[in-house]
């Protein structure tokens, strides 16, 4: 039986109904584009009280917080939270029931309006509990602690066995990393505590905060409505993802693999499998009974190693039949694990061939082992599995351990809490979250406990992770838990709040930053603001000499380099690598669920969508502002729109002439002027989610419809084909545009190709008179000359296209080639 933490007396919560989330200004993001305030999706600072705090230098705490002030190393990216700790340990000597000769113990803990129940023993007057249970200092209404022993009936009332009491005003403090509080044995009193009865239990009371070894595995008060299962839910929980691994499947060849009908000449194909992961060779260009393929299957496996490696040698008999000549099974511990591009060497195995038996009526197979394959088989551990999006990946290590370097720093995250948090879901008729944060970094996966029914919850827990390479992401989000109370509520999924990612790279090395992060979600209807993610995070170097150095060196593993995978395989094995990883995170003790592990990993980010893709084509272009806003630039300076610039560039145009050796200095000299005049404009805050960067403010209700449908599509016959005609739309706007950039390259090739002989042989021509020009000219006057020209006044331009663009335009490129 579960233990259970039970309460007399609801606090109050808030109020909030559904019908007022429906007014809420964020639900309707269309309606409010016009006169939203920008700040809404900014990011904000904040100040919180980080670091520890003791009331009264340690020496009580029911006055409040005072004087004294102890300051930790650890946990000093938070606010302090303050519980009273109460280990229940073991009891003795417990008296026995009158009628029953026997005792039932549990002991219940009360404190004010809570109640904590431990579970109960059968028939044993020495029990031994060993739990502990937290009671947060803001919730509590009494200064009396009471802890009694009971004897569970089964039919009427439970029996009171005795008590102990303690007044909070003498409950010891604990300050980590001092030693845990030893447990004392107490003597039970009676009722009234006039008196000593027969017994004894053991008991550890004091105050601490969330720093405390205790406070993971404590039963909280503030999760007194949660029951059966459900406990197990709301708890933190570090997580580890799985060690990857790539499995290279190198089919060479086959012998002696016979077809059941021996009159023809078998088409043979290898399927290889390694749990639902299939793949399959190309058939054997020659028909044969000993066919050659020498192909590469590659597949992702965990540790531990729980599938096998299925090799099937099949015969396309028919276009919709094959026929399966050979099978085997492998475990992979058996395989060789390479950690660089070392050969492997090959092993011949031996395949159980099926056959049927021709006097048998069940025509039941045969088993013969004639036919063999010969595999290359290895589990690469030079390469990093990509289980997430290479956009924002928080790991580049290779898969084996020996070929790790040493770590650069540390990233420390305190997950404070959230405000404005939206009602996710309906209880007891109205609007209810209970709300957990999420961060992911490297292999390490955290999950904070579930604060229940409030819209505005104060996690205040602490993390670190060690950093090995600066150029990586954080990633955190926030979900309603809808697994409490042993069930599961509607829809059985844990619903997103929003996600806050942070790039390790724009963090000063130990300053702390502390903001509030938007929680912004793309929903059918638009874009939504769901509250406010609170973080406290602290970037550490250890070395910024190793730090300098990362700079240089490959993001991924050699491996990747050496052998690279193509884009279709990265993308194959990715999906598998996510499905791994939610799969063995869900199995954990409590689960990660499935959808929050796809939620933190992106999975959809490669599915198409016109918003992204609209998203994509602005951040081109504006990319292309600066060359474009430069390009307008020199045309106004060599048009004279403003004389006396265009003058100041005549004069250090003919400096740079007369000292050529001066051109790359300044150059420099020109970047580092503008790298210190940007300094004053740098960011102070690290990046967020932008709404207008990723077009989500001003996106079509359609695009967002289809953006959230099914793969493939549910919506009707209609929508499908209006959808596929704007597509068609966009893609010939593109196609247009690739067209053109094609055009201008083919030109460029039709120089010397003699496609084109007459403008081939004039730029032949022209390029040996160019060369004898440059040769017996000094490069010097070449420049002035040049440069002199392009800055002419506008009275001695035409209006007309210049000689060399004409000549250009004129150049054949294959478009006239195209069906």
């Amino acid at each position: 039986m579960q233990p259970r933490i039970s309460i007399m007396k609801r606090p109050p919560r808030n109020q909030t109904t559904m019908h007022q989330v429906h007014r809420h200004p964020n639900l309707h993001p269309q309606a409010n584009i016009p006169g939203r305030e920008d700040e809404d999706y900014n990011l904000k600072d904040t100040n919180p009280q980080l670091g520890e705090r003791w009331p009264n230098g340690g020496r009580g705490w029911m006055s409040g917080v005072g004087g004294g002030e102890r300051h930790a190393s650890t946990y000093d990216l938070v606010e302090q939270m303050f519980y009273l700790y109460v280990r229940v340990v073991k009891g003795k000597d417990l008296p026995t029931g009158a009628i029953t000769g026997s005792c039932d113990p549990y002991v219940e803990v009360k404190l004010g309006n809570y109640k904590g129940r431990t579970r109960h023993f059968e028939k044993k007057m020495n029990p031994e509990w060993n739990q502990v249970f937290a009671f947060s200092k803001d919730r509590i209404q009494s200064s009396i602690l009471e802890v009694f022993v009971k004897d569970k009936d089964m039919i009427g009332r439970d029996d009171y066995l005795g008590r102990v009491a303690f007044d909070l005003n003498e409950v010891p403090t604990r300050v980590p990393p001092d030693s845990p509080l030893a447990p004392q044995w107490y003597r039970l009193e009676d009722r009234r505590g006039e008196g000593k009865v027969r017994g004894e239990i053991m008991l550890a009371v004091w105050m601490g905060t969330q720093a405390d070894e205790a406070f993971p595995e404590a039963w909280h008060s503030d999760a007194a409505f949660v029951s059966g299962e459900g406990v197990f839910n709301i708890r933190s929980k570090v997580y580890v993802s799985p060690k990857l691994w790539y499995l290279r499947v190198n089919v060479v060849e086959a012998q002696d693999v016979i077809p059941s009908d021996r009159n023809r000449l078998p088409e043979v194909f290898v399927k290889a499998q390694v749990g639902s992961q299939v793949l399959k060779t190309k058939i054997c260009l020659t028909r044969t009974t000993n066919p050659l393929w020498n192909e590469d299957l590659i597949f992702v496996v965990a540790e531990p190693f729980e599938e096998q490696l299925i090799i099937t040698v099949e015969d396309r008999v028919h276009p919709s039949r094959d026929e399966v000549l050979g099978k085997m099974n492998l475990p992979l511990t058996i395989f060789e694990k390479r950690l660089d591009h070392r050969p492997v060497h090959s092993r011949w195995f031996n395949l159980e061939k099926f056959g049927f038996g021709s006097l048998e009526g069940d025509r039941r197979m045969e088993l013969k082992f004639a036919s063999r394959i010969h595999l290359r088989v290895c589990l690469e551990g030079g390469y990093h599995v990509l289980d997430e999006s290479t956009m924002y990946i928080s790991d580049q290590r290779p898969t084996s351990r020996q070929l790790w370097k040493q770590p650069i720093g540390i990233l420390e995250v305190g997950i404070l809490g959230a405000q404005g948090l939206l009602p996710m879901k309906m209880k007891d008729g109205r609007g209810s979250t209970d709300a957990y944060c999420v961060a992911k970094y490297g292999q390490k996966w955290v999950r904070t406990r579930t604060i229940l029914d409030t819209f505005s919850p104060k996690w205040n827990e602490q993390y670190t992770w060690e950093v090995y390479d600066p150029c990586t992401v954080l990633t955190l989000g926030v979900f309603d838990n809808c697994h409490l109370g042993g069930t599961i509520e509607k829809g059985g999924r844990d619903s997103r709040i929003g996600k806050v990612r942070i790039r390790l790279s724009t963090l000063e090395a130990r300053r702390i930053y502390t903001h509030a992060y938007p929680l912004l979600v793309l929903h059918p209807h638009g874009v939504k603001k769901m509250g406010e993610l609170q973080l406290a995070v602290r970037f550490t170097t250890l070395s910024l000499a190793n730090m300098i150095h990362i700079y240089g060196h490959p993001l991924l593993p050699k491996m990747h380099y050496l052998h690279p995978f193509t884009v279709n395989q990265i993308e194959n094995l990715r999906y598998q690598a996510m499905n791994i990883v939610a799969m063995r995170l869900g199995r954990a003790e409590p689960s990660l669920r499935k959808e929050v592990v796809e939620y933190m990993l992106d999975v959809d980010s490669h599915m198409w969508s016109m918003r992204r893709s609209k998203a994509n084509f602005f951040r081109i272009m504006s990319l292309f502002s600066g060359m474009l806003s430069m390009g307008r630039w020199f045309t106004d300076v060599c048009h004279w729109k403003n004389p006396i610039t265009t003058i100041l560039v005549h004069i250090l145009f003919l400096i740079l002439i007369w000292n050529p050796e001066l051109i790359l200095p300044t150059l420099f000299l020109y970047m580092f002027l503008i790298g210190l005049w940007n300094y004053r404009f740098r960011p102070r805050h690290p990046p967020h989610m932008d709404t207008k960067i990723s077009w989500a403010e001003s996106v079509n209700p359609d695009e967002l419809d289809e953006e959230f449908d099914t793969f493939p599509t549910s919506r009707s016959l209609d929508v499908v084909r209006m959808r596929y005609d704007r597509l068609r739309s966009v893609a010939g706007r593109i196609q247009t545009v690739v067209g053109d950039i094609a055009t201008q390259g083919e030109r460029f090739q039709s120089l010397l190709s003699w496609r084109d002989p007459r403008a081939t042989s004039l730029f032949v021509v022209f390029s040996f008179g160019a060369a004898l020009v440059l040769y017996a000219t000094p490069f010097r006057a070449v420049a002035l000359v040049t440069g002199l020209h392009c800055l002419r006044h506008p009275r001695f331009r035409s209006k007309m296209p210049s000689v060399p663009s004409n000549f250009f335009k004129r150049l054949p490129a294959r478009t006239d080639t195209l069906i």
